[in-house]
């Protein structure tokens, strides 16, 4: 996989991505895939990024943790990380 010389995928806030978490998180178990999403409520109160998406096992090479101040925004990240480590969530 050829890596991108610096330049990151746009997320698309909009995409609905927070609505098909479930699935996404369903469909990463069944590749053998442990996944998780979380809020932190001390990250919050602090106003900084609440959210974050870990993922590890199966197909994927290394552990792997996305951030976001939204749910939206963590699980575009995380696709855009998940893309990037060769496992393309059919999303």
């Amino acid at each position: 996989m050829a890596k991108r010389m610096g330049r990151r995928p746009k997320l698309d806030l909009d995409s609905g991505v927070e609505d098909a978490t479930l699935l996404i998180l369903e469909w990463l178990g069944e590749q053998g895939v442990g996944a998780m999403i979380r809020v932190d409520a001390e990250r919050m109160r602090d106003g900084r990024p609440a959210w974050t998406f870990a993922a590890s096992g199966g197909p994927l090479e290394h552990a792997m943790r996305a951030d976001g101040a939204s749910a939206a925004e963590c699980m575009g990240k995380a696709l855009v990380g998940l893309r990037e480590a060769g496992l393309v969530v059919p999303y």
